[in-house]
C-alpha cells in the first residue's frame, strides 16, 4: 500500500505500491494500446517526473480504456498530490469515485483523498474519506496521519468543532486534549478537557507528532500557472451546454436555446467592449452535467490562463469549476441561477442575477416604503421557487417586525383568507403559474382590499393579458428581467441582432450582453482581478439593456427591479 502521510516519507512504499498496484495496473495493459503509456507513466513516478507522468496517464482516464483507466486516474492523483496540487488530486480521485465505484483499490483512493483534504485543511473531507477505508492494514496508518494533521490546527474553536463532529476519534480528542492544556484557561474548556481525559486518556509525548521530513523530488515542482496580467486582453471561458453533436440547423426550439442565446449575447458585448479599447477573447466549451468533462478541461494547462469563467450551468460541473476558481484566482460568474448557495463563502463568485434571498430583502424593504402598517399576507404558487421565494419573503417580513395574518400555498384564488374586515396593510404574491396573477389581483379588488399590491411579474402572460389588468394603482411588479422598450440602446441591440442572427433577441441575449460587458469593464479596470467593491456597480445608463449591477455589499447582483404600468408602459420605479 503507497503511503501518504506528511509526518513519513515516502520512499519506503513508492516501490512497493509500484510492485503490486503498479504491477497490477500492467497486467491489465498487457493488451491494451495504452500499455506504453502506461509503463512509460509508472517509471516517470518512480523517477519522481511527475509532470511527464501525468502527459502520459491524462489520455488513459477515458472511460474506454477499461481496466487501466482507474489505476490511470489513481497515479494522476498521486501526481497532482506529489507536486502539492492538492485541489487538482482531490478531484481527479473524486472522478474516479464517480466512473469506478466498484474499483477493487478504492481503499487507496479513499486513503490518498483523505491525504489530499487534510494537506488543503478540508478536514471534514479528509475524515469522511478515512472513514469509508474498511482495509485494516491501513488502520496503523491512519493512526500515524490523523495525529500529524490535527496537530496543525491552532484554532481552538475549530478543533472543538471537529471533535463535537467525529466524538468517537481518540486522535481528534487527544489532539482537542492537548491544544487546550497548552492555551486554554477557561472553565468551560477545562472540564472540557476533563471529560474528554475521562474517556480517552492523557496525550503522552509519544502521541505528540514531531516534525518529519517529507520526501522530495529533484524534479522541479511547477506552482500555480501565473497568468499574465499585462497581456492587453482578456480571456473569457464559456462554460455551457452547447450540445453541438445535437444541433439541428432546421429545429427552431432547442431546449438549450437559452445557452446560445446568452452566448450570442455575450459574442455582442465582446463587438462593444473592442470599441472600447478592451479585448475580451470568448473560449466556448460544450460543458453538460456532466462533471467529467470540466475535471477534463482543468487538467488541461493552458485553461488557467482564463481570466474569467462563466458557468457551469449544472451544480456538480460547477462546484469543480469553482473549487478551480479558487485555486487559481479566476473569478466564476453565474449567469442565471438565483441561488445564494453558490457564492456563500465564495469571494470569486458571483451571481449575475439577483439572488431570491436578495429579492425578498429589497421588495420588503420596499413594501415598507410603501404603508406605515405593519400587517402583510403572502400567497404562492405550488413551484419550489415560488415557494422558496415565499418563504424568504416571510423570513424577511418578521425580521423587520411585520405581522403575517395570512400565508398560504393556493391553487384556487378563492383559497385566500383576507376581506376588507381582516386587511393587511401589503399582498404579495409569488406564482409561476401566468394565470394566477390576473385572477388575485381581480379577487382583491372584488373583495375591496385595496392595498398595495407587489406580485411577481411570472405570474403573469404580457402579451395575452389586457393592459387593463395592471392599471390598478397599487399593483407593483417584482420583474428581475425587466426590459424596458424605451431604452435606445434596446433598440439598436435588437436591429444588430437580427441582422447577424437572423431571429429576435430573447431575454437571455440581453443578459449575456450585459453581463460580458460589465465583468469585461471590471477586469479591465483591474488589470484582470475584481477588486474594490465602490467599483463593481453599473447603471442602465452605462449601455446596459437591462437594468444593471450592483456588487457593492456582496457577490450577488443587489439590483432588484420592482415595476409599475403608468397608464401607457411599464416604468422601473425602483
Amino acid at each position: 500500500m503507497h503511503k501518504v502521510t506528511g509526518h513519513t516519507t515516502l520512499s519506503g512504499f513508492l516501490f512497493l505500491l509500484l510492485a503490486l498496484l503498479g504491477a497490477e495496473g500492467m497486467v491489465q495493459a498487457q493488451t491494451d494500446p495504452g500499455e506504453r503509456r502506461y509503463r512509460s507513466a509508472v517509471r516517470f513516478i518512480q523517477q519522481g517526473d511527475y509532470t511527464k507522468a501525468k502527459a502520459e496517464l491524462a489520455p488513459l482516464t477515458e472511460r474506454q480504456n477499461g481496466g487501466i483507466a482507474p489505476y490511470a486516474h489513481y497515479y494522476y492523483a498521486l501526481a497532482e498530490y506529489k507536486q502539492k496540487r492538492y485541489s487538482e488530486a482531490r478531484l481527479m480521485l473524486k472522478q474516479l469515485k464517480d466512473r469506478f465505484p466498484d474499483w477493487k483499490k478504492m481503499d487507496d483512493a479513499h486513503y490518498l483523498l483523505a491525504a489530499a483534504s487534510l494537506e488543503s485543511g478540508q478536514f471534514e473531507d479528509g475524515l469522511e474519506a478515512l472513514s469509508r477505508i474498511s482495509d485494516a492494514s491501513l488502520k496503523t496508518e491512519i493512526n500515524r496521519m490523523e495525529p500529524y494533521y490535527f496537530s496543525q490546527i491552532s484554532d481552538l474553536n475549530r478543533l472543538k468543532q471537529l471533535q463535537k463532529a467525529y466524538p468517537n476519534n481518540r486522535n481528534l480528542a487527544l489532539a482537542l486534549i492537548d491544544l487546550i492544556q497548552r492555551s486554554s484557561t477557561a472553565t468551560a474548556d477545562l472540564e472540557l478537557s476533563d471529560r474528554l481525559t475521562n474517556r480517552f486518556g492523557v496525550p503522552t509525548a509519544s502521541s505528540r507528532p514531531k516534525p518529519v521530513e517529507v520526501e522530495t523530488s529533484s524534479t522541479t515542482v511547477p506552482g500555480k500557472p501565473e497568468r499574465n496580467r499585462n497581456k492587453g486582453y482578456f480571456n473569457v471561458a464559456v462554460l455551457f451546454p452547447f450540445r453541438v453533436n445535437d444541433l439541428d440547423p432546421e429545429e427552431r426550439a432547442r431546449s438549450n436555446q437559452y445557452a446560445l442565446d446568452l452566448y450570442n449575447g455575450m459574442k455582442m458585448a465582446k463587438n462593444r467592449l473592442q470599441s472600447e479599447g478592451i479585448t475580451v477573447n470568448l473560449f466556448a466549451y460544450d460543458v453538460d452535467n456532466d462533471p467529467a468533462k470540466m475535471t477534463g478541461l482543468i487538467v488541461n494547462p493552458g485553461f488557467a490562463q482564463n481570466d474569467l469563467l462563466i458557468g457551469p450551468l449544472y451544480a456538480e460541473p460547477n462546484r469543480i469549476a469553482m473549487e478551480y476558481a479558487n485555486l487559481n484566482g479566476i473569478p466564476l460568474v453565474n449567469p442565471i441561477s438565483t441561488s445564494s448557495d453558490l457564492v456563500a463563502n465564495q469571494p470569486l463568485a458571483f451571481l449575475a442575477a439577483p439572488s431570491l434571498n436578495q429579492q425578498a430583502v429589497k421588495t420588503a424593504n420596499f413594501a415598507r416604503s410603501l404603508s406605515p402598517g405593519r400587517k402583510a399576507a403572502v400567497y404562492f404558487g405550488t413551484s419550489r421557487k415560488d415557494s422558496t421565494l415565499a418563504a424568504l419573503y416571510q423570513n424577511e417580513l418578521r425580521r423587520q417586525g411585520f405581522q403575517l395574518i395570512d400565508a398560504l400555498k393556493i391553487g384556487d384564488p378563492e383559497m385566500i383568507r383576507v376581506s376588507e374586515t381582516n386587511k393587511p396593510a401589503h399582498v404579495f404574491l409569488a406564482f409561476s403559474d401566468e394565470s394566477m396573477g390576473p385572477k388575485l389581483v381581480k379577487l382583491l379588488a372584488q373583495r375591496k382590499i385595496n392595498v398595495p399590491v407587489i406580485a411577481t411579474s411570472s405570474g403573469f402572460d404580457f402579451e395575452k393579458e389586457p393592459l387593463s389588468t395592471f392599471t390598478r394603482t397599487d399593483l407593483y411588479l417584482l420583474y428581475p428581467d425587466f426590459v424596458d422598450p424605451q431604452r435606445p440602446e434596446l433598440n439598436e441591440f435588437g436591429e444588430q441582432y437580427l441582422e447577424q442572427r437572423n431571429i429576435i433577441p430573447s431575454t437571455y441575449a440581453y443578459q449575456g450582453y450585459d453581463m460580458l460587458l460589465f465583468f469585461g469593464r471590471a477586469l479591465a479596470r483591474n488589470r484582470g482581478q475584481l477588486m474594490g467593491r465602490n467599483q463593481m456597480r453599473g447603471a442602465p445608463e452605462e449601455g446596459f439593456l437591462l437594468s444593471g449591477f450592483d456588487y457593492t455589499a456582496g457577490n450577488e447582483n443587489q439590483v432588484v427591479p420592482i415595476v409599475k404600468f403608468d397608464g401607457t408602459k411599464f416604468t422601473q420605479i425602483k
